[in-house]
């Protein structure tokens, strides 16, 4: 049974407290920190009239950290690994590079 795959009765491939947990948590935090590494550089380097590079930058970056903390609470509340849209599996690699992923592949590509 891989780490994403249902677990009785749990909502989610991830059932808080445990080891998959555990590690989906660092990885999310990792991220976490890594973006606001990313934004105050980015806060750092603005002149007195930013770009609207640097603006776009900027939200990109905050909508990645709401998306990160959305993961973690999902996370907490046993519902982490389940697409939103469907109710499947969001595959384990999928959320290995993507850990703040919302849906699975197929939801997220109909939603282009």
């Amino acid at each position: 049974m891989t780490v994403n795959s249902a677990v009785n009765g749990a909502p989610g491939g991830y059932p808080p407290g445990g080891a998959a947990a555990r590690r989906a948590r660092d990885l999310l935090e990792q991220e976490r920190r890594t973006r606001v590494a990313q934004l105050a550089v980015l806060e750092h380097q603005r002149g007195p009239e930013p770009d609207e590079g640097a603006h776009a930058r900027r939200d990109t970056l905050q909508d990645a950290l709401q998306e990160i903390d959305a993961a973690l609470t999902r996370l907490a509340d046993g519902t982490y690994g389940r697409c939103e849209d469907c109710g499947g599996t969001v595959p384990e690699g999928r959320l290995e590079i993507i850990p703040y992923a919302r849906r699975c592949v197929g939801c997220q590509q109909r939603r282009r």
